[in-house]
């Protein structure tokens, strides 16, 4: 998603990774873990892609608006019946009690200024949820294939949060796991593209016990990493 209009060349990528049940779940308990019993709030999908996790959230009870710059995106969640923004210059003041972002900052150019304006959106007390690629080393063709500029350290993370004047409460990283095998898929060569029967047998098996050890690698290595703010 470099900047905030483009056409997103990794579809095919966030088709198959629908189908990471354990993935999914997680990242949707993790966003709703924020809400703070506020189910009625409003909540904002920054890069809805094709909708997965605002689905998900919805049959939660949650009302989600999606802000999705692909005009073929846009088009299926408006179909799917939310509320779609075109870019973040759309975006009001104190409008959102939650806005999170899954796997889409790396897709940004000038991500400090996304986050700027993902401050103001939010409401006194309202949360930020990003979710990122983490390790630059495990930079591989898939990365190039999606136009992924980077990824992430906790260090940038939290550069980020305090060039927005936003309140860091939780800076970690998750599926260590998922670092060794995003290691390999480097180091062999992916071409690119996500195999569906490798994400599905990782998702069956590795992805439960890697969740396991986060509380113990969660300061140090993962394949992902979290910044969770507050305004």
């Amino acid at each position: 998603m470099s900047k905030t209009t483009f056409a997103y060349t990794g579809c095919e990528n966030l088709e198959v990774m629908a189908d990471a049940d354990n993935y999914n779940n997680f990242l949707v308990e993790l966003v709703a873990s924020q809400l703070n019993g506020k189910g009625s709030g409003k909540v904002l999908d920054f890069g809805a892609g094709t909708g997965t996790y605002a689905k998900m959230l919805s049959k939660k009870g949650v009302k989600i608006d999606c802000l999705e710059p692909d005009a073929s995106l846009q088009k299926a969640l408006k179909k799917d019946g939310f509320n779609v923004l075109k870019g973040s210059n759309e975006l009001k003041a104190n409008t959102y009690d939650l806005i999170y972002s899954l796997n889409v900052f790396e897709h940004i150019e000038d991500d400090f200024a996304e986050v700027a304006k993902l401050q103001k959106a939010l409401k006194k007390g309202g949360r930020l949820v990003i979710y990122v690629p983490a390790y630059q080393i495990l930079f591989s063709s898939m990365d190039k294939q999606v136009g992924h500029f980077r990824r992430y350290r906790a260090k940038r993370l939290r550069m980020m949060a305090e060039h927005a004047g936003i309140n860091i409460n939780r800076l970690a990283y998750y599926d260590p796991i998922g670092f060794f095998a995003a290691f390999a898929y480097r180091l062999f060569g992916g071409g690119g593209v996500l195999n569906p029967k490798s994400v599905r047998l990782y998702d069956k098996y590795a992805f439960p016990f890697s969740k396991t050890l986060h509380p113990v690698t969660k300061k140090f290595i993962g394949k992902n990493a979290i910044l969770v703010a507050e305004k």
